[in-house]
């Protein structure tokens, strides 16, 4: 356990952002998921529609660090050529 006072604080504030990273860090892996879901589905509508959702929460993210921003590119790339995809038909 943690002696100083500022100690204790920086355990605090560790607790706070961690929450927050995860929080944020789900909201985008479910975004991601719901524009995946609608192109297994087929549903070209719902994809448009929460594809620009979906890249904006990967690209703020990836600038606040909470994931590489290669990754955050594969991420975008791979969203934009699921809804391209179902866009062509094939």
């Amino acid at each position: 356990m943690a002696h100083s006072r500022t100690a204790r604080k920086a355990i605090r504030q560790n607790e706070k952002r961690r929450e927050l990273n995860r929080a944020l860090n789900s909201s985008m892996r479910t975004q991601f998921k719901k524009v995946m879901t609608a192109v297994a589905e087929g549903d070209a509508t719902t994809a448009n529609t929460e594809l620009p959702h979906a890249q904006k929460l990967v690209d703020k993210a990836a600038k606040t660090n909470r994931v590489h921003k290669n990754k955050a590119a594969r991420l975008k790339s791979q969203l934009a050529r699921a809804v391209q995809s179902l866009a062509s038909g094939s």
